[in-house]
Formats: C-alpha cells, sequence, structure tokens
C-alpha cells in the first residue's frame, strides 16, 4: 500500500475537526521527545540550502560572505543564516559541534577534514558522500565527492 492510499483512512480515522486540525498545522505529527530533532534537522536543512545558494561564489581566505568564503567562512555563514551561530575556524568548529559517526551522519552536518589530530578543512555534508564547501584559492563554492577518509562529522545543535 502506498503512502497516498493511506491518506483517506487517516483522514477517515481522526474525523473532521481531527482533520481540519492537522490540515491547519501542516499536517505533522509532533512526538514526544522530537522537538529537539526536527528543529536540529531543519536547521541543518536550512544552512544546507544556504550553501548549496552560495554555488560558484569565489574563495578568498578569511572571508565570511555574502560574496567570497574559506572554508569555515562558508559554513559560518551557512549556520548564522540558519539561525545558529558558530565559532569562525574549523577546528573550532569542530571543538563545538557533537561529533557524529560516518554511520550516523546526515546532510547538513559539518564535514571536518584532517591530518592526524589536526581539524584543517570543513564543509557541510549534502548526502551521497559529497560535500558543500570552498575549497582554496581559485577555486570556487561547489559540490564534490568526498576524496579521503580522514574525515569526522559533527552535527550543529
Amino acid at each position: 500500500m502506498t503512502a497516498l492510499n493511506r491518506v483517506p483512512s487517516l483522514w477517515t480515522r481522526a474525523g473532521t475537526a481531527s482533520a481540519l486540525t492537522l490540515a491547519a498545522v501542516g499536517g505533522g505529527l509532533v512526538l514526544p521527545g522530537g522537538a529537539a530533532e526536527a528543529q536540529a534537522a531543519t536547521t541543518a536543512t536550512k544552512a544546507l540550502r544556504v550553501a548549496a545558494s552560495k554555488h560558484g561564489a569565489p574563495y578568498k581566505y578569511g572571508a565570511t560572505g555574502p560574496h567570497r568564503f574559506d572554508c569555515s567562512g562558508l559554513t559560518l555563514y551557512s549556520y548564522k543564516k540558519a539561525g545558529k551561530k558558530l565559532p569562525r575556524t574549523a577546528a573550532a568548529q569542530y571543538n563545538t559541534s557533537h561529533h557524529v559517526s560516518a554511520s550516523h551522519r546526515k546532510a547538513g552536518d559539518l564535514v571536518f577534514f584532517h591530518s592526524g589530530r589536526s581539524v584543517y578543512h570543513v564543509g557541510i555534508y549534502a548526502g551521497k558522500g559529497r560535500i558543500w564547501h570552498s575549497p582554496k584559492t581559485g577555486d570556487v563554492v561547489r559540490l564534490q565527492k568526498i576524496w579521503t577518509r580522514s574525515v569526522w562529522y559533527g552535527r550543529v545543535g
């Protein structure tokens, strides 16, 4: 049974008043304990959209937008527009994020590139092994496949 086939039975079981209430609030269901996770997902999704909207913006060392970015400047700008404050550097962003494993990464998480214990680059995970990032001098903000296994993931809370 497809999701579309289940909708009429949901409306039938909910009753007219409940159906109108669901429709008025956008049809979403609220689960206990789910509000914080839903808010984090919304923030991450917004930050991801902001980063993607900067596609083609030139790299400039130390730049935090809105027209030029370095790597941590792009993540700082994207999350700021989504309503979250991040520190300035990739290493500081790593230190303040909630660390997650590769198997638990989600779109909108930060991807930290490291050499040993030193973080040297950051981007925003876009899903399917790709990130939005501002790579280096002479390059532009772009979507790129993650090219190494030397990455850590962080979730902005």
